[in-house]
């Protein structure tokens, strides 16, 4: 078995791109170029969400509108999952949805129920154009639904609804980044 790297080991930190900020509101761009930049990027998000104490990290989220995202992501079974996917395609979210917590780096220090699937499958490439495919259940499954509506432009404040809403859009507009509160899709 070869010793690689850890993820983010030589990636340098970003600023994080906060509710409000358009790259975070608009569909990413897809990836056309697979060199060296791409995989600093990559480098630098895992870095960056290593950082911040994340699961998932989305391009935008560090300002960069390309359809890449990272995770280091537990299952319900705290089964670790690790990787990155370019270009991904969220393509079957489906069995129960549940309600569950939900936070994210682009709005520190808030969590909402948030109602996902309980399986999600996303299909996409590796940095090096590998064709790749990504199941997760429970909490990852969680985690890849999260992500890969960043690269649509949206976050999980989207998803929550009625009084649960309400309350989040009040905690928003109460943090000294919360005047995207009004970016949010309705």
């Amino acid at each position: 078995m070869r010793n690689r790297p850890i993820p983010g080991s030589s990636g340098h930190v970003r600023a994080m791109t906060l509710l409000g900020d358009p790259v975070l509101h608009a569909p990413c761009e897809p990836v056309s170029d697979f060199g060296p930049e791409l995989a600093g990027l990559i480098e630098d998000m895992f870095a960056t969400m290593y950082a911040a104490n994340g699961v998932g990290l989305a391009a935008n989220q560090v300002g960069v509108g390309l359809r890449v995202f990272v995770y280091d992501c537990p299952d319900d079974e705290d089964v670790r999952h690790l990787g990155h996917l370019v270009n991904p395609r969220l393509v079957e979210a489906d069995g129960e949805v549940f309600r569950g917590p939900e936070g994210c780096l682009s709005l520190p220090g808030l969590e909402a129920p948030t109602p996902r699937f309980d399986r999600a499958v996303v299909e996409g490439v590796l940095m090096d154009g590998t064709p790749a495919r990504v199941e997760g259940t429970g909490f990852f499954a969680r985690c890849l639904q999260h992500e890969t509506d960043h690269l649509e432009g949206g976050v999980y404040a989207d998803h929550v609804t009625g009084w649960r809403r309400s309350r989040l859009l009040r905690a928003i507009r109460k943090e000294p980044w919360g005047g995207g509160a009004d970016a949010l899709r309705s």
